[in-house]
Formats: C-alpha cells, sequence, structure tokens
C-alpha cells in the first residue's frame, strides 16, 4: 500500500528567530504534511531544535507565521495552549516529572489539559504504556527506569493528548547506545501507523529508511530537502555533500 500524505498541517512561512543579535532561524518556509514523517538533519548548532521548539511556541519567533491545521499559532493564552496540545512534544532529556509514576505521567495532561476523568485517563495509559512496551513498569518512577524506557514513557505521555502530529527534538541523543533501537522501534511504529512526525535526529538510519523527506539545515537555514534516497546518494548543494562526507564517512 503506498503511504496516505494529506495536505499541510504544519506550515512555517518566513521564520526568523533572534536570541538578542544571533540569528539562529533565517527566513524559514517548510511545511509537514499530514501523514508525513520529516527528519530534520545537520550539524549541531544548525538551527534545528530551535526550529523545532518554534513550531509549538516554546520559543517565540522574531518574525513569520506558523499555522497548525489552518490556524495561526497564537503568542499565548488559552487558544496557544489547545493548539499546542494537538502538537506533542518529545524531549532529548525525557522532562519527566521525577516525583510521578509512569502511568501518572502520561495521565496528567489529559486530566488537566482535556478535562479527561481519572479512570478513563488511567485506562488509556496503559494502553498506551502496553503499545511502547512498558505495561509492567506503570507503577514505577522515571528513577527506577533506564534512558529508554524513561524515552518511551515520554512518548506514551504525548500520544496521550491524542495530537495530530508528534515534535521529536533529538529523541535517542541522550541515550545510551543498546537502548536507542528500543525507542527508534517505537517511532518506526507510529510512522507506519500513519502519524504526523517531525524528527530532529542524528541517526541517519532512521532518517534514510523510516522518513519520507529529509530537511537538511546549516546556520540557521533549510539548504536541501527531499527524498531520503535521493538526498543520502546524490545531495545537491555543496554544503550538504560535506556535512554527509563526514558523518557517513565512519
Amino acid at each position: 500500500m503506498p503511504k496516505q500524505i494529506g495536505e499541510a498541517l504544519i506550515s512555517a512561512r518566513g521564520v526568523d528567530k533572534f536570541f538578542g543579535d544571533f540569528q539562529a532561524l533565517k527566513n524559514i518556509d517548510l511545511d509537514i504534511h499530514r501523514g508525513e514523517v520529516v527528519a530534520l538533519i545537520g550539524a549541531s548548532g544548525s538551527g534545528k531544535s530551535t526550529l523545532c521548539r518554534c513550531l509549538n511556541r516554546l520559543e517565540t519567533i522574531s518574525a513569520g507565521e506558523i499555522t497548525i491545521d489552518g490556524e495561526k499559532l497564537p503568542e499565548e493564552g488559552k487558544d496557544l495552549t489547545r493548539l499546542r496540545a494537538d502538537v506533542g512534544m518529545v524531549f532529548q532529556s525525557f522532562n519527566l516529572f521525577p516525583h510521578l509514576k509512569a502511568i501518572d505521567n502520561v495521565t496528567l495532561g489529559p486530566r488537566r489539559v482535556r478535562g479527561t476523568a481519572k479512570a478513563e485517563a488511567d485506562e488509556q495509559a496503559m494502553e498506551l504504556l502496553r503499545r511502547v512496551g512498558l505495561e509492567d513498569k506503570a507503577n514505577s518512577l522515571p528513577t527506577a527506569l533506564s534512558g529508554g524506557q524513561q524515552q518511551r514513557v515520554a512518548i506514551a505521555r504525548a500520544l496521550a493528548m491524542k495530537p495530530k502530529a508528534l515534535l521529536f527534538d533529538e529523541p535517542t541523543s541522550a541515550l545510551d547506545p543498546e537502548v536507542i533501537n528500543e525507542v527508534l522501534d517505537v517511532m518506526t511504529e507510529l510512522a507506519e501507523q500513519g502519524m504526523t512526525m517531525l524528527v530532529v535526529t542524528h541517526e541517519m538510519g532512521f532518517a534514510r529508511h523510516v522518513c519520507d523527506r529529509v530537511v537538511y539545515m546549516d546556520q540557521g537555514e533549510i539548504v536541501e530537502q527531499g527524498d531520503p534516497e535521493a538526498f543520502f546518494t546524490a545531495p545537491e548543494s555543496d554544503r550538504a555533500k560535506a556535512f554527509l562526507s563526514k558523518i557517513l564517512a565512519h
């Protein structure tokens, strides 16, 4: 079955981001389509994580416009909370609440933001923990879990909000090598099930074989984007060629 990719779900137009005098993002135009999995790659400091964080207003933009499902992303208030709930975020450092059990980390958002009843939220959380292979860890605190397990709980937590899309900000970069695949396997399954995803990643195998499109950034700009196989075998820009020669040589 060919994959069904729909209209643009998240759009950025003319997005700039300054930190003081430093311009971290330069005139970014990007669409992420419904059902599409996009890998955002580039060297450290190229603006990938900043762009990811701007897409659900964890960072405010300096210029331009971001829309989610056709609706402009507001700067603050209840409308921002509502739209942000539609775009889940999975962080590099898990960001679980250390004093809450795994199941309570997963149910917190639905109960607080969506108003879901506790029994329903618990039932949904158990199903999501089962989905990420952690049903038996529901009552464990984060400190009792490995990094890979914590990240899988974080994915379950993001899914609990029933988002239209998920943003992953280097979800495996804080993990030990032996547990990276357990997180990538969950992400691959989500991709196969049609979840719209933007993944900031250094995992080139995942970008090449799981993603529908690769977006390469350098110095705050989108330099090149396209089909993963074409990008990895025959990049068009000199900057992409130089980047790939460094990371694929090992």
